[in-house]
């Protein structure tokens, strides 16, 4: 069973223009202010019987200056969409992604720390 996270960090964590060590799929140990582009898994389903998967992911990125959350969301969200599909990462080929909706502003609720966040849909087979 292919953890869709697990391979979207994966992607993400080998980017050099992405802060090293920012991409996560947890909040845990997360101190406010630390730069974070945080991974969820926000639903899916299977589009064909063993075979076929879709998972909808969110990534909602941190920073404590709000341009600065803007342009890493900015990044995330390109390389999700114009460079993930066609590559393999944590087991799963990447066939597709598309975009649910791009990044927008939503100030954490908690720390109000700068936060923007997108969501993709990710199609792939096990590799």
């Amino acid at each position: 069973m292919i953890d869709p996270i697990n391979s979207v960090w994966e992607y993400l964590s080998s980017l050099p223009d992405l802060p090293k060590g920012s991409v996560t799929g947890d909040l845990v140990g997360r101190e406010a202010g630390d730069t974070t582009v945080y991974l969820s898994k926000s639903g899916g389903h299977r589009l064909v019987r063993d075979r076929l998967d879709r998972a909808d992911v969110e990534y909602d990125v941190y920073h404590q200056e709000r341009a600065e959350a803007a342009r890493i969301a900015g990044l995330v969200r390109q390389h999700l969409l114009e460079q993930l599909p066609g590559l393999v990462a944590g087991g799963a080929l990447v066939l597709d992604v598309a975009e649910i909706s791009s990044p927008r502003y939503y100030p954490d609720s908690v720390s109000r720390e700068h936060m923007y966040g997108g969501e993709i849909a990710v199609f792939f087979v096990e590799d």
